[in-house]
């Protein structure tokens, strides 16, 4: 028979466990998944925002969002769709139930086990699929699994997460810039073509024109620290007219400053698509 088992929210920064589904279940196997579920916990900040763990007859799931982790355990035929929009639940009522600093200031284990209850409530509904087909929509979440899968978690990521490996994170950052991001508005088209010629002119200068080059990169495509990154290209353009002073009048220096603004801010409003960071986009 196919359900879910377990259930629990934790903490991505430091893996507190924040909530949990109560369960008596004894099976040897599934608490060696429960195990390696804990262990999890404390490594989701090391992994892509949706994975799947497979252990024998059980697997594991998880889906992190805003600094939170939900995480839960099902019988291994039970189907991925499922599994996700479960997950997706959990998330969604979480943080419209609790606020970010409650959880960011959370010292205690299980500060918010009264969870439990929407937690068991969901699991009963996904382990009766007759009354659940009707009440969710699974095309949505086919589609998106479909476009972006989970991440299968593999026994050298299972050694990695148990500690017997320190080197296994470091290749996950390269899952990170395959996000797509929102469609490209006017202003942003805009604000590449003025960056493209704001970096012709820095070229027929003699400047190097890589402050521009990266600002378009970081428009079009998504990277680890983004945004960062933008601010970073920014001050090197504000350097480098502080270095052509002497070479442009003031109007030059203003258009290539605010254009370089204007580019950063573009940067900063074209957002990640899909479940991250919230999956209600």
């Amino acid at each position: 028979m196919s359900m879910v088992l377990f259930a629990s929210v934790v903490r991505v920064g430091d893996g507190l466990p924040l909530s949990a589904s109560t369960d008596y279940e004894q099976d040897r196997e599934l608490q060696e998944t429960k195990r390696h579920l804990k262990g999890l916990s404390k490594k989701l900040g090391q992994f892509p925002d949706r994975c799947t763990l497979k252990t024998g007859p059980y697997n594991v799931n998880f889906t992190s969002a805003l600094g939170v982790g939900y995480l839960m355990v099902c019988t291994a035929n039970y189907p991925s769709v499922l599994a996700f929009c479960f997950l997706d639940e959990l998330q969604k009522e979480f943080i419209i139930t609790y606020d970010p600093k409650r959880i960011s200031s959370a010292v205690r284990p299980y500060s918010f086990i009264e969870f439990d209850t929407f937690i068991q409530k969901t699991k009963q509904r996904y382990n009766s699929p007759r009354s659940l087909s009707t009440k969710i929509n699974l095309a949505d979440m086919q589609t998106e699994i479909k476009l972006r899968p989970p991440y299968q978690l593999s026994p050298e990521d299972l050694r990695a997460i148990n500690g017997f490996s320190v080197h296994t994170p470091s290749k996950y950052k390269g899952i990170a810039p395959t996000q797509m991001l929102e469609p490209v508005t006017l202003s942003g088209i805009v604000s590449c073509v003025l960056s493209i010629l704001c970096g012709g002119l820095n070229l027929l200068r003699g400047v190097h024109a890589i402050e521009s080059i990266l600002q378009c990169y970081l428009f079009a495509y998504f990277s680890v620290w983004r945004n960062s990154k933008s601010f970073l290209a920014f001050a090197l353009i504000c350097l480098s007219n502080m270095y052509l002073y002497e070479l442009r009048n003031m109007w030059q220096i203003l258009f290539h400053v605010a254009v370089g603004a204007f580019m950063t801010l573009q940067i900063r409003l074209r957002q990640p698509l899909g479940k991250a960071p919230d999956y209600n986009v």
